[in-house]
């Protein structure tokens, strides 16, 4: 089974999470947003105390409030894989650009090790993810799908009574919508999608009484 465990960070209220496999405790961090020293130790010091065998950096995509963690969390985990769609790595290489103007003169960038693609399967101890690629909000934007715990990481696609933002370059709200209705809504009502930012929500829910998909 896996077990999803979501920290809140950042002046952008983002959500970071764990996905840890509870049989193994093999350990995958996800849009790692921690920028204060504080948000740092509070990732690390849950880390340690659940005894957690940290073995994956993953980003769904790379804007600046999932990706201001990454070089603190490869720093930590020395060696993990760090792993991104191709598609979004121009949007995480202009990081720095901009980085600053946001209120993060700190930020550290990191390169990615390896590459996320659509179907991908990600094996953490005897659990198992599955890549959807969901473009839209950022051209390389994936989801991560565990089927056999009806769950999955959205990033910033699909929020409860909404859906990611469109105005940012790459962003086209087309795409999203069709990411969507393809990746998510064929998924079964009952999934709980964990979002980048808000609370969880399920797919059913969404289908139903959401303004941006009704």
């Amino acid at each position: 089974m896996l077990e999803i465990v979501c920290f809140t960070f950042n002046g952008f209220a983002e959500n970071t999470y764990l996905l840890l496999d509870e049989a193994t405790r093999a350990t995958a961090i996800v849009d790692p947003g921690m920028y204060s020293r504080a948000e740092e130790q509070t990732l690390t010091d849950y880390i340690t105390k659940e005894k957690l065998d940290v073995r994956l950096l993953l980003n769904t995509h790379a804007h600046i409030d999932h990706v201001l963690g990454n070089d603190f969390v490869l720093r930590t985990y020395p060696g993990i894989p760090f792993l991104l769609h191709p598609l979004d790595l121009p949007t995480l290489r202009a990081v720095p650009t901009y980085a600053a103007n946001y209120g993060f003169p700190a930020y550290a960038p990191a390169e990615p090790t390896g590459e996320l693609a659509h179907g991908q399967a990600i094996e953490l101890g005897e659990s198992r993810l599955r890549v959807r690629f969901t473009p839209g909000h950022a051209p390389g934007h994936v989801v991560l799908y565990d089927e056999a715990g009806g769950q999955l990481v959205g990033g910033d696609v699909l929020f409860r009574g909404s859906v990611g933002r469109t105005d940012l370059p790459g962003g086209d709200h087309q795409t999203l919508i069709k990411s969507i209705k393809r990746e998510l809504l064929s998924l079964p009502d009952a999934t709980v999608v964990h979002p980048g930012h808000g609370p969880s929500t399920r797919v059913g829910d969404e289908r139903r009484t959401n303004p941006f998909l009704t």
